[in-house]
């Protein structure tokens, strides 16, 4: 199997925030985005994979700001790293400034997606080879956040985090 790149799985979504999709303070409810975030990553996962794919965890979300009705979103997803049949895929989200006229990051988030067959049996996928110093850094990352929610989850023991072991020595 042929490894991958990144930039082979980029996905980018850009949308509008409609009133209908915020809160009593007229701001983008955070589930919204939460599933703006997944459709992104599983399209990147699908790239990546060629397989259907399958939300397996969301590691990380970080809700910098907050989105105003109106505004442009753009979700940009990526894999960042694949595993046997695992992958996971580090999303940015950016709102379009109206006053500055630039893009500014409101939001983050890691997920994790396994790919399986049309039995719902996890499928090996392609491995995937970073190139820009970003998808390096988050491709040595992601074996230490992976290890890290196996311990919290109690699938991995504490000793055998071998990644999680070498921060602290």
């Amino acid at each position: 199997m042929e490894s991958k790149h990144p930039q082979a799985s980029k996905t980018i979504m850009t949308d509008l925030v409609l009133p209908g999709e915020t809160n009593a303070i007229h701001t983008l409810f955070g589930g919204e985005l939460l599933a703006r975030m997944d459709r992104a990553a599983s399209i990147s996962a699908q790239r990546h994979s060629g397989e259907i794919v399958v939300t397996a965890s969301v590691n990380h979300v970080a809700f910098k700001h907050a989105v105003p009705s109106g505004s442009i979103v753009t979700v940009e997803a990526k894999v960042t790293r694949a595993f046997k049949s695992s992958m996971e895929v580090y999303i940015d989200v950016w709102v379009d400034d109206k006053g500055t006229k630039r893009s500014v990051k409101v939001n983050e988030a890691i997920f994790t997606f396994v790919a399986v067959d049309s039995n719902g049996s996890p499928v090996e996928i392609p491995q995937l080879v970073p190139e820009t110093k970003e998808e390096i850094l988050r491709f040595e990352g992601a074996l230490r956040r992976k290890q890290l929610s196996l311990v919290l989850a109690g699938k991995m023991n504490a000793q055998e985090a071998t990644e999680l072991k070498a921060l602290f020595e």
